[in-house]
């Protein structure tokens, strides 16, 4: 029976952390990237989202961005090697020290928005993210975009890898996310997005923005949680998912 991780960006927003919205998506998810510090997050909302996790049993991954709170970490940067690895190390390391004060131990890392565009075909940033993790552990999966030579960068680095696909988001020809420049890159539809994810999880198969097939080969799929109706998004595709006979499962499980 064909299984997928259900994974979401979490601890980025005070307000959702502590108003009830992040407790209603938690146990949508089998998995969640916690915001460490550097886009977003601080001490106190990552307390609050590993402990909101270790109660609904979801598995817990860093979720290192670039030390830009201004811009949410999606404006693309253009720091040294040994800088990137710094940071990561730095917010993966905050965020497993937290953890481990709930006996929970990370699972996985997954880097933020221009973090990890950039990374999506840049081989020399994907090697300085892999050094930063590894700096803490290698005992550890890194996830990155479905296809793209991320992946084998982190795979040579000795690291386990997981590709990830989007549910929430329109993809390029090429296999990359349409850039969230363009008014059309969210999918804010629950319907659209839970049949997309169901395509991916079934057919390794998304449309295109132009319309074309691109092939994508995921064994994890997100929803961020600061898309419009993320709630609504996340229990269409886990409902849809589910009805499709596809089991969630978070890494490694």
């Amino acid at each position: 029976m064909k299984s997928i991780d259900l994974n979401c960006d979490m601890g980025e927003s005070p307000e959702a952390t502590m108003d009830g919205t992040q407790q209603l998506l938690m146990p949508l998810f089998t998995s969640v990237n916690v915001a460490c510090g550097g886009h977003a997050g601080d001490n106190k909302t990552m307390h609050v989202t590993i402990r909101q996790a270790a109660d609904r049993d979801v598995a817990v991954g860093a979720h290192p961005g670039y030390p830009d709170r201004a811009n949410f970490g999606r404006v693309e940067m253009d720091l040294p090697s040994d800088v990137v690895s710094h940071w990561v190390f730095h917010q993966v390391s905050a965020l497993a020290a937290t953890a481990a004060g709930f006996g929970v131990t990370l699972r996985h890392v997954k880097p933020h928005g221009a973090l990890y565009n950039q990374a999506v075909n840049n081989r020399t940033l994907a090697a300085a993210i892999a050094k930063g993790v590894a700096r803490w552990s290698r005992e550890v999966v890194l996830v990155g975009l479905a296809g793209s030579p991320m992946i084998e960068i982190f795979r040579e680095a000795g690291f386990a890898v997981a590709a990830e696909a989007f549910a929430d988001r329109r993809y390029e020809a090429g296999g990359t996310l349409r850039p969230r420049k363009f008014a059309d890159a969210l999918i804010r539809d629950p319907e659209e997005a839970a049949r997309q994810a169901v395509s991916i999880a079934k057919n390794g198969i998304v449309i295109a923005n132009d319309g074309s097939e691109v092939a994508v080969n995921a064994q994890t799929i997100c929803i961020h949680s600061d898309t419009p109706g993320a709630i609504e998004i996340a229990m269409a595709v886990a409902g849809g998912l589910q009805e499709a006979g596809v089991v969630l499962r978070a890494l490694g499980q």
